[in-house]
Order: structure tokens, then C-alpha cells, then sequence
């Protein structure tokens, strides 16, 4: 039995865990962090594409999979609604997907508290090497270890990810808790885009991954363009700490918090500043893309975001990760007596893939970078019509998209799942 190694205990590791496994593979996760993954990420946007390799596993997509939309509306800076178009979507938790996933993979496959430190390849087969010094070999290296990927950095010398010079502010807020001044913006997917900036708001699962009304979360993000000279004294923490992908929300210093807050009140609408001011620990993320020239090197592979990073305003992340498994698991299952040559197709695959949406990305958010760049125009409607846009939809992802859901030797009947705790 051939035996993957899977860096990185999040989305694209569990995907690939469970797709290989399914396949006959003799599967482990490492993931670095020993505590629960369950508590982190908010909302994420969904597509048909990620459904199908849900149901794929076996999983049940039904409407417990999230908070589904019908029209989403745009508001100008004084509050009113100034465009409303149909918008057919669901959007969801990443702790919801979390937690469906992992709860398919046998604890025996899922070893926490893991950092990988150095790989070693060989013909035939490569050696993951960890910082304690345990030494784990396999026929197939996968590096699921996000935006800062240690995989990429040991194996690959491809560029660094690229700061797109605005960052998101985010919040979550209980749905009982939302201000009466924002409740209007219940099932509506609601936007604000005025120059340089845009505000996004929508209900997703709550706690227990809860999609009924009264016990659903109110998730936001505010893309807020930041220079990059700026950016290292916003990730500096009270000690002098300087936090270079992200701060973690309680190191945020106080007078940043409260310029962020004076920013909201003069920029944005009321709805939207009640939603930030009820918000008990606002938070940012700096945004960053990445474009990876190979995502095969030997024996080592990258999928999801350690391979691209797309700008969240396609809303498919979760989605690029779960297909890159899914390409994967079906090249190998293709030509099971040519790992090399799987893995080849497995290549050319994710990379035009991966490139198409990482440039629809940098169209979406060019006209919050600072200085701005020619691309989408910042008015209302082009701005609904495209952010999140069924893959589909886009041209560009439309032709580098090829999907093979039914590899050979897959289970036809496999056991059902619901997408829920």
C-alpha cells in the first residue's frame, strides 16, 4: 500500500487525507498546532465545485451546510440601499467544514503537535523530518501547510507571497447580539463600495454550526487599503513584538484598535459601523497572493494555499483546496504504477488552474491596492455581479477548470455523512 505523508491539519489536509484514503492509500496528517483547529476561520464562501467532493466523501449537502441568499444589496455611505440583485449562494463556517472532516478521519491518521522541520527525498520516496526529531517515511510528501507553507520553503524556490497592499478587518458577532440598527441586514448579502474601499456582511452558522434563524453568527470583512511601510507598526504587539503574516486578535495594541474605530465612523455606513462597534474583538488580516511557477518537486506536492493564494474576493479557497485534492487523488488513481507521471498531470492541472484565479483575484482587489491598479471599476453593480461569482460563470476559470469526479477504483455507494455536528 502506498503511504502519504500530508503536512498541515487544516481544509486542504483533510481533504486529501480522506480523498487518498478513500482511494486505498495508507494516509497520515501532521499538523504543528496541538490544540483544536475547530476555532478558527469565519465565514467562507461556497461553490457547486466543493459540494461535489463533499458528497464525493460521502457527505451529505444539504441545507445545514449553511445560511442560503437569495439577493444581496449595496448601500451608499448615508445607509441607503442603492442596488439589489438576485444572488443565489450559500455561504458557511470554516468551523463547520472543520469538524465535518475531520470528524471522517481516524484519530490514528491525525498526529497534532507536529512541526515539520527539514524533508529528505530519495528515488521512489521521501522522508518527512520533524523539529523532535521524529522521522516519518513515505512514497508522497503533500505540503497542506497554508499561506506560509514550510513544505514550499524545504522543497521549492518560488517566490514569496506578495502583500497586496490593503488589509480585511473582520468581525463576528452573535445573530441575538447584532444592533437593531444592523438587523436589517438579515438574509441579504450587503456590500458598501465606495472608492479605495469595500465592506462586506452576511449571516452564517452559528455555534454548534447552527444554521437556524436566532442562533446564526452576523460574519464582516472591511477591505481597508494599509501601505506596506505601514503594515509592520499595525502587526507590532504592546511588547514590541513584531508579527509578520498576522497578529493574533489580543496582541492587537489598544490606539490601534481605536484609529480603526474613528476610521469606521467616518467612512463607512451605520448599519455597518453599529456592526463594528458591537464587534468584542475585531481583527485583521493582511492580504496576500501567490503564484507558484511548480507545485511538484520530486516526491513533495503543494495543494491548496500553500500552492496559490487567491485574494478572497473570488470566495473559493476552501474550493481551490478541496479540488486541488480531488485532481490529485485522481491523477494517482489514473496511473497508479507512475507516480511520476501522476503527479506530472496532477501539475499541469492545479497550475492553470491556480494562475487563472490568482490573476481573476488581483482584477477583483485592484482597485484597493495602494496605489490602485486598473481593473474591476468600484461601482455597485460590476462589484456584486463579480465578487464570489459562480467559477463557472468567469471564462478564464471556466476553461482551466477540469474536474474528474469518479476516478477509477472509487466506492460508488459510499456511506452517507451529514454535513453538520
Amino acid at each position: 500500500m502506498s503511504r502519504a505523508l500530508i503536512i498541515g491539519g487544516s481544509l486542504g489536509g483533510l481533504f486529501a487525507g480522506l480523498l487518498l484514503r478513500q482511494a486505498g492509500w495508507d494516509v497520515t496528517v501532521f499538523e504543528r498546532s496541538r490544540g483544536d483547529l475547530a476555532s478558527r476561520g469565519v465565514g467562507i464562501g461556497t461553490h457547486v465545485e466543493m459540494f461535489e467532493v463533499m458528497r464525493r466523501l460521502g457527505i451529505t449537502v444539504d441545507e445545514s451546510i449553511g445560511v442560503a441568499f437569495t439577493s444581496r444589496i449595496c448601500l451608499d455611505r448615508s445607509g441607503a440601499e442603492i442596488a439589489r440583485l438576485p444572488f443565489d449562494k450559500v455561504l458557511s463556517s470554516w468551523t463547520l467544514f472543520y469538524r465535518t472532516l475531520k470528524r471522517l478521519l481516524p484519530d490514528a491518521c491525525y498526529r497534532p503537535g507536529m512541526q515539520l522541520d527539514d524533508i529528505a527525498q530519495r528515488p521512489g520516496g521521501v522522508t518527512a523530518i520533524f523539529a523532535d526529531g521524529t522521522q516519518a517515511e513515505g512514497d508522497l510528501l503533500i505540503g497542506a501547510d497554508g499561506l506560509h507553507s514550510t513544505v514550499r520553503a524545504r522543497a521549492f524556490a518560488g517566490p514569496p507571497p506578495s502583500y497586496a497592499g490593503y488589509v480585511a478587518w473582520r468581525g463576528v458577532i452573535e445573530e441575538q447580539a447584532v444592533p437593531s440598527a444592523a438587523r436589517a441586514l438579515f438574509d441579504i448579502y450587503t456590500l458598501f463600495v465606495p472608492p479605495r474601499e469595500m465592506m462586506i456582511a452576511y449571516l452564517q452558522p452559528g455555534a454548534d454550526d447552527d444554521h437556524r434563524p436566532g442562533h446564526r453568527r452576523m460574519n464582516w470583512l472591511w477591505y481597508h487599503p494599509v501601505r506596506a511601510a505601514t503594515l509592520p507598526d499595525l502587526c507590532t504587539d504592546a511588547s514590541g513584538r513584531h508579527h509578520s503574516a498576522a497578529i493574533p486578535p489580543p496582541l492587537i495594541r489598544p490606539e490601534v484598535i481605536a484609529a480603526f474605530h474613528a476610521e469606521a465612523r467616518a467612512i463607512l455606513p451605520p448599519q455597518f459601523i453599529a456592526l463594528v462597534e458591537a464587534t468584542h474583538a475585531p481583527f485583521f488580516q493582511p492580504i496576500f497572493d501567490l503564484e507558484s511557477p511548480h507545485v511538484v518537486a520530486g516526491r513533495v506536492v503543494l495543494l491548496g494555499d500553500a500552492a496559490f493564494v487567491s485574494r478572497p474576493h473570488v470566495g473559493a479557497g476552501v474550493t481551490k483546496a478541496a479540488l486541488n485534492a480531488a485532481w490529485l487523488t485522481d491523477a494517482l488513481a489514473a496511473t497508479p504504477d507512475d507516480i511520476d507521471a501522476a503527479l506530472a498531470a496532477y501539475e499541469r492541472q492545479t497550475c492553470a488552474f491556480g494562475s487563472a484565479i490568482v490573476a481573476r483575484a488581483r482584477y477583483l482587489g485592484a482597485y484597493l491596492e495602494d496605489p490602485p491598479r486598473a481593473g474591476l471599476v468600484p461601482d455597485p453593480v460590476p462589484v456584486m455581479q463579480s465578487i464570489g461569482a459562480p467559477l463557472r460563470d468567469v471564462p478564464e476559470l471556466a476553461e482551466a477548470l477540469v474536474v474528474k469526479f469518479a476516478p477509477r477504483g472509487a466506492p460508488q455507494e459510499p456511506a452517507r455523512h451529514r454535513a453538520r455536528s
